[in-house]
């Protein structure tokens, strides 16, 4: 069965400073290539066949840094994007109680997600593993979808770290037919400081 590695993209000066980033398109800080390029040191011993990756550019440079360095193309996808945040995007946690939300349901970005895991999946059928490069609230929604919890449970799994991973296998089984073997993986501890609520 199908194994995906999802990882979250590597950290930007919006995510240091605690800013929803969603669909605006901010590119990695030149920490978060740092923690790129240790993701891809780490991934080398991995048997990866495919790499996909958000086409917002903190995602795309982290999959092209794991990309160059495993010898792998990388396949862009726009379903994989973080949530679009709309009107919160760019603001902080003190800013953002002053102001109503107006973006994406989190009900589309679920949908959204689901079906992009699933094209992935269905083109990588058997026992091969798979990259996903995605985003903290994505990650989150495919984790939470993937294992068959009730929104309001998706808290459970907890965030994702910058540079971080988790690893989802694919059971044909259960609700979902997905389980987690692994969640956030990788250069711990490190604080999670994300997009997602």
């Amino acid at each position: 069965m199908t194994t995906l590695l999802l990882v979250r993209h590597g950290e930007t000066d919006w995510n240091a400073e605690g800013r929803l980033q969603g669909h605006t398109d901010r590119p990695l800080s030149d920490y978060g290539r740092r923690q790129a390029q240790q993701l891809a040191g780490g991934l080398e011993d991995e048997e990866l066949e495919a790499i996909y990756s958000s086409d917002l550019a903190r995602a795309r440079e982290t999959a092209e840094i794991v990309g160059a360095r495993l010898g792998l193309p990388v396949v862009l996808d726009p379903d994989l994007r973080e949530k679009d945040w709309g009107t919160w995007e760019g603001l902080n946690a003190v800013e953002r109680d002053r102001v109503e939300v107006v973006g994406e349901t989190t009900e589309a970005h679920q949908e959204r997600m689901l079906g992009a895991l699933r094209r992935i999946a269905e083109r990588h059928p058997g026992d091969q593993r798979v990259l996903v490069v995605t985003h903290g609230g994505s990650a989150r929604a495919a984790i939470g979808t993937l294992l068959d919890l009730p929104l309001d449970r998706w808290a459970v799994v907890g965030g994702l770290a910058n540079c971080c991973w988790s690893v989802l296998e694919e059971t044909g089984h259960g609700a979902g037919g997905w389980r987690l073997v692994e969640h956030n993986a990788g250069s711990l501890p490190e604080p999670v400081m994300g997009d997602e609520e």
